[in-house]
């Protein structure tokens, strides 16, 4: 029982996270820019921050993939619940992009994750990409207890950095940092073009942080009791 309570967690943090996120560049895109990019930079960040807060303490407030695997790396979470919480995030995304369908039929990308390629190439978004959820997950392995990402500093210190980042990096390759966030919207816009960027490059990014807080801690920084 108490693992489903986990499973619905994440289920409804990651749906609640994707909606208000690509729902506020939905709402951008078929209003002409009502929203501003300043104004989904702030509510990815606000709805990171409030998951966290209510979830942190059942499931650990994943909602991404590539902090699942990087938590099981850093051997602060069981691989054998690595499919499921992957699964149930993957779901939570899908829906909450099929709800953006209902809502706005006009929308052509549903806040997917697109690299502005005339302005970087692929190779330039895949690392920018990959930097980008290395910082973030940098900030979630110092700021959480085991696997669970709870107390008052872990929910500022996540969704500022995810504000952060989409602040500045939005505008390049729409910041996603999170396998999850980015399957929903392509599978609901049907533009599956650089998904895979946007798989590989935060999950490589992720566990390259794992290593480098091996690297600047002691040697036991990734046991279950660190």
């Amino acid at each position: 029982m108490k693992n489903s309570k986990n499973y619905i967690a994440e289920f409804i943090g990651t749906f609640a996270m994707v909606f208000c996120g690509t729902g506020a560049m939905t709402i951008n895109e078929v209003t002409g820019g009502d929203i501003t990019h300043v104004g989904i930079a702030i509510t990815w960040g606000l709805i990171v921050m409030g998951m966290i807060y209510a979830f942190g303490d059942i499931s650990g407030a994943h909602f991404n993939p590539a902090v699942t695997i990087a938590f099981a790396y850093a051997k602060k979470f069981s691989w054998k619940e690595v499919p499921k919480y992957i699964i149930v995030q993957c779901l939570g995304a899908i829906a909450a992009s099929s709800v953006l369908l209902v809502l706005f039929p006009q929308s052509e990308f549903y806040g997917g994750t697109h690299p502005r390629l005339e302005i970087v190439n692929l190779y330039g978004a895949f690392i920018l990409e990959l930097l980008l959820t290395f910082f973030l997950m940098v900030v979630i392995i110092n700021v959480s207890t085991g696997a669970k990402e709870i107390g008052v500093i872990a929910g500022i210190a996540i969704g500022g950095v995810v504000l952060l980042e989409a602040m500045f990096a939005g505008p390049i390759t729409n910041a996603s940092m999170n396998p999850a966030r980015s399957l929903g919207p392509a599978l609901i816009s049907g533009h599956l073009e650089h998904l895979w960027l946007y798989i590989v490059a935060p999950v490589i990014g992720a566990f390259l942080a794992v290593v480098s807080c091996k690297l600047v801690k002691d040697d036991h920084c990734c046991d279950d009791d660190c």
